[in-house]
């Protein structure tokens, strides 16, 4: 039964992972009508939304996009900095999305922010302590799972917060780019669109599978630890 999980749960998120990349391509191609870049256009929605204070870098790597609250820091991958696309455009506006969220104080960032540093070791806990348990045997199947159980919870939970962040942040994107003039209504506002919705398909596959590991390591507490693991 674990390997059914394993696989569906990695099929899905390489499934979303493939989906994002195949329709970033597609819309990463030509120049919008505009004719201005992801940096300009990070740039000015933000001095139109009164943000001064936030600094605008190009990262490295594909879609290495993120902006960082901590030091107020939007970072932009060279394709995206530079390009004039659609994608370019939908995913500047996106993570200008966060900046804006974070002068608002919008809380279910605020819960985001407050909660990476639990959430990072649940990571370290459900990577470890299976091996730990596999070479040493000292941890008793129902302490384990109690274990796994909370750990998942954790990820699930922070997966869960994430949802609202990110669909939000997307919302707004889309408004302040044809509220602002910088897309033009039909294929560039489609092709901006649908790379933000497959974008969030990768946040709805790791929500998925952390309530499915999640579900997994609890069923045994429920049942008083009759189950058999497979």
């Amino acid at each position: 039964m674990i390997w059914i999980l394993f696989i569906g749960t990695m099929a899905l998120s390489l499934w979303a992972a493939w989906r994002v990349k195949s329709v970033y391509a597609r819309y990463n191609q030509g120049s919008v009508r505009s004719g201005v870049t992801g940096a300009e256009v990070a740039a000015e929605i933000l001095r139109r939304k009164g943000i001064r204070d936030v600094e605008i870098t190009v990262g490295e790597g594909m879609l290495g996009d993120h902006y960082d609250p901590l030091h107020k820091r939007l970072v932009l991958s060279p394709d995206n900095f530079h390009g004039r696309t659609p994608a370019a455009l939908g995913v500047a506006a996106h993570e200008c999305g966060h900046a804006i969220q974070h002068a608002l104080a919008y809380k279910p960032l605020h819960w985001r922010m407050a909660a990476v540093g639990i959430t990072t070791y649940a990571n370290y806990v459900v990577m470890f302590l299976p091996l730990l348990g596999l070479f040493t045997g000292i941890i008793q199947p129902l302490t384990g799972a109690l274990i796994m159980a909370v750990a998942w919870g954790v990820i699930m939970l922070f997966n869960l917060v994430t949802l609202p962040v990110e669909f939000d942040a997307s919302r707004r994107a889309k408004a302040v780019l044809a509220d602002f003039g910088f897309i033009a209504p039909g294929a560039e506002a489609v092709g901006v669109r649908k790379v933000l919705d497959a974008a969030a398909l990768t946040y709805v596959a790791a929500f998925i599978t952390s309530l499915a590991y999640f579900l997994w390591h609890l069923l045994p507490l429920l049942l008083g630890g009759n189950r058999s693991r497979e």
